[in-house]
């Protein structure tokens, strides 16, 4: 019997590669958050406010999302009608969804007396 004297490494390097795949995927998400959304551009963006904010998203399809789970707009107002006026509010809107979704959460946190709002936007140079 021939002793072995070397390792087959073609299965580690495999492996390897199949974990740089997965890594490098979910690092996307990370980087753009859970739900993806195709933000608009803005020259004049400013830097966003530090410090915990409540996230609101809505996606391409319309689809309204409150700290990344799916809500409908009475859910969406449920769960805002016990913030104070001064809670920081994040409001992610995808660029292709339809206007009327995105004033009728503006709406509702007009009603709801929160106006402390941060509408995110990527900057654009300009």
């Amino acid at each position: 019997m021939k002793p072995l004297s070397q390792i087959n490494v073609i299965p580690f390097i495999d492996v390897m590669l199949v974990l740089l795949a997965v890594v490098l995927t979910t690092a996307t998400f990370v980087a753009q958050g859970k739900i993806p959304v195709s933000l608009p551009g803005a020259s004049q963006a400013e830097p966003l406010p530090t410090g915990p904010a409540l996230e609101i998203t809505i996606d391409s399809a319309g689809q309204l999302y409150l700290a990344e789970q799916a809500v409908d707009l009475d859910l969406l107002a449920e769960a805002l009608t016990g913030l104070g006026a001064d809670r920081q509010l994040m409001l992610r809107v995808d660029e292709a969804a339809a206007f009327r979704h995105f004033v009728a959460v503006v709406d509702l946190l007009k009603a709801r007396g929160l106006e402390n709002v941060s509408i995110v936007t990527r900057r654009e140079a300009g």
